[in-house]
């Protein structure tokens, strides 16, 4: 991890595009502001978390649809391999 000292108004930059200023310290809360791109997602780390046990819930399966696939899988008939006749001799 990069510790950096910064005093209020003064920046850093990450990458080319991503330039991140100190804008207020008040006590032990620290006010930044962030210049990025658009296509960059920012987002404080609770709420991120958050976002990715949401997108991992939402994508994963409950045991009921499982369950429910399985039985609906193993009910229908299975396929008869396909007859294929050997090429004729030439």
């Amino acid at each position: 991890m990069l510790v950096l000292s910064r005093r209020p108004q003064q920046s850093f930059v990450i990458g080319h595009d991503i330039v991140i200023t100190v804008l207020e310290v008040n006590g032990d809360t620290v006010r930044l502001g962030i210049a990025a791109p658009r296509d960059v997602d920012i987002h404080r780390e609770e709420v991120y978390r958050e976002l990715q046990q949401a997108n991992t819930t939402a994508a994963s399966p409950s045991s009921d649809a499982v369950a429910a696939f399985t039985r609906r899988a193993s009910a229908e008939p299975k396929p008869k391999p396909s007859q294929v006749s050997p090429p004729p001799d030439a």
